[in-house]
């Protein structure tokens, strides 16, 4: 197919109907790209093309380019001889399941996806106007980094990038949807924004390539085991879904869209819901074993609360230890926290702070409502969480909780053990509403645990050390550790049948609508890095 950015034109238009259909043969031309030749090599990768993939992101027919003519304007290495409308990124807006949307879609066709001026100035035009309408902003990404040929102006495009995804983060929800490779400077902007979605073997993202990996450190490492999709849903934590092709990956874009609001200043959607308020969840009190050494599933039990036993889970591979899931309750958007016995016990560490901080950030930025399930021993012990940094990190945590002003309601199930249950959105730290199941301990630390600390040289001095410390244990437990010694002392609103716990959350939920929090004027807090 011939460019006809390269070409002269024959013969210039006489009158309104000539260049009219001037202008559909030129965006017709646009729209196929530069070449059948660069599509098919592209589909020989098994990935889409920047507008097939816009295609299947919004709604049919509903998309508005923005500066789909626009073409660069550097020389030198051949630049001037190539000039190709869109200069590799395709710009505009158009809604998903109706509620407007602004995207941007590198095309690789073109420079190999390569951001330079005019490639930049399009992206900053289309966050300006996403920021500005308040709309949810959706990068498909697909590039090789900066242009090389256009020097330090490509990089100072990025930096524009970045400059917009910090401006807009926490009022618009920033996407970010990996479908190619990601290096250099280019891996911040994603970094920045609210959800990274990855293809696998077909997207990669990392600061350093293989090559210089290797004549750095001497090691030798492919890009997907590098900077693969597997690799950042599992190990860094960098992104939050992951999937097997194209079509899935944006259909779940789609998916996570209607379940965020446009921006901060509104509500998350609500959807219908046929799931009844009042359902009970008998099958609750066969989930959770009275037995709090004994692991079970807490997606099971999200599963049973929820409408319909759907919701979505952020960062499933990721500190499996805590579960971060957006579902619905009665229609209504929540962020569900959740300890998860079944990996590590459900402690606290280093990465499962991190995830539940950012998390929790994300819901009360955009007025998502959290709901905290609580089945905590406690933080990870040991000398490398220790050296780690595990006081800042699950300090995160406890700020993020602290900060936030959407409505929150806790449920102790089990074990809530020392700080690790004050962190976990207790009521001492702002928890609108908390329960307990009648299984809950809620103690400073496991009662053999304390035992042995209070009863020491009893213990010791005892003619039989292991018939006193059962004796002590049970003495403890029945003092301090009962179902209802929380509730006696206002630590907990309420001990709650775990089959009502769907009900009791809704009517909870119901009352809070309308909650209102100021926090201290000031330009922004410091939160522990």
């Amino acid at each position: 197919m011939t460019d006809l950015s390269q070409t002269p034109r024959e013969a210039e238009p006489t009158d309104a109907r000539g260049r009219v259909a001037e202008l559909h043969a030129v965006r017709e031309r646009v729209r196929c790209g530069p070449s059948e030749r660069a599509t098919e090599a592209q589909h020989a990768k098994g990935k889409l093309t920047a507008r097939e993939r816009i295609e299947l992101l919004l709604d049919p027919g509903s998309f508005s380019e923005v500066e789909p003519l626009r073409r660069h304007r550097a020389t030198g290495f051949g630049l001037e001889d190539k000039r190709p409308f869109t200069d590799g990124v395709v710009t505009g807006w158009g809604t998903v399941e109706g509620r407007t949307v602004f995207v941007y879609a590198h095309d690789f066709r073109i420079f190999g996806g390569a951001l330079g001026e005019a490639h930049a100035a399009k992206i900053h035009k289309i966050m300006d106007m996403a920021i500005a309408a308040g709309a949810p902003l959706v990068s498909l990404n697909d590039g090789a980094g900066a242009r090389i040929q256009e020097g330090v102006v490509a990089l100072a495009g990025y930096g524009g990038i970045f400059q917009r995804n910090t401006r807009a983060s926490g009022v618009i929800p920033q996407i970010s949807v990996m479908l190619g490779p990601c290096a250099g400077g280019a891996a911040y902007s994603p970094a920045l924004t609210d959800f990274v979605f990855m293809v696998r073997r077909t997207s990669q993202m990392f600061i350093t390539g293989p090559d210089v990996v290797k004549a750095v450190t001497g090691e030798e490492i492919s890009q997907d085991g590098l900077g693969g999709a597997d690799v950042h849903a599992a190990t860094s934590g960098v992104a939050h879904f992951v999937y097997d092709d194209e079509e899935s990956c944006l259909a779940e874009v789609r998916y996570l869209l209607s379940l965020l609001p446009s921006n901060n200043r509104e509500m998350p959607p609500r959807g219908e819901c046929a799931d009844p308020v009042g359902r009970r969840g008998e099958a609750l009190l066969d989930l959770v074993p009275a037995d709090g050494n004994r692991p079970y599933d807490m997606r099971a039990v999200i599963e049973e609360i929820v409408d319909e036993g759907e919701f979505l889970e952020v960062h499933e591979r990721w500190a499996g230890n805590v579960i971060c899931a957006l579902a619905r309750l009665d229609g209504q958007v929540v962020g569900i926290v959740a300890n998860q016995p079944q990996h590590l016990a459900g402690v606290l560490d280093i990465e499962a702070s991190e995830k539940a901080a950012r998390f929790v950030q994300m819901c009360d930025a955009f007025n998502i409502p959290l709901v905290t399930l609580l089945d905590v021993p406690g933080f990870l012990p040991g000398v490398d969480q220790e050296h780690g940094g595990i006081i800042r990190h699950g300090a995160k945590l406890l700020y993020a909780y602290c900060n936030a002003t959407v409505p929150r309601i806790s449920v102790v199930l089990r074990k809530a053990y020392g700080g690790a249950y004050i962190v976990m959105d207790s009521q001492s730290i702002g928890a609108d509403l908390t329960y307990a199941w009648p299984t809950n301990e809620i103690a400073v630390m496991g009662a053999e645990g304390a035992a042995n600390v209070i009863f020491r040289r009893q213990i010791a001095a005892s003619e039989d050390p292991e018939a006193t410390r059962a004796e002590l244990v049970k003495e403890y437990k029945a003092e301090l550790m009962h179902p209802y010694y929380a509730a006696e002392r206002g630590l907990v609103d309420d001990v709650i049948d775990p089959a009502d716990t769907r009900a009791t959350l809704i009517q909870g939920l119901a009352m809070l609508r309308t909650k209102h929090a100021d926090l201290p004027s000031r330009k922004h807090g410091n939160p522990p890095q």
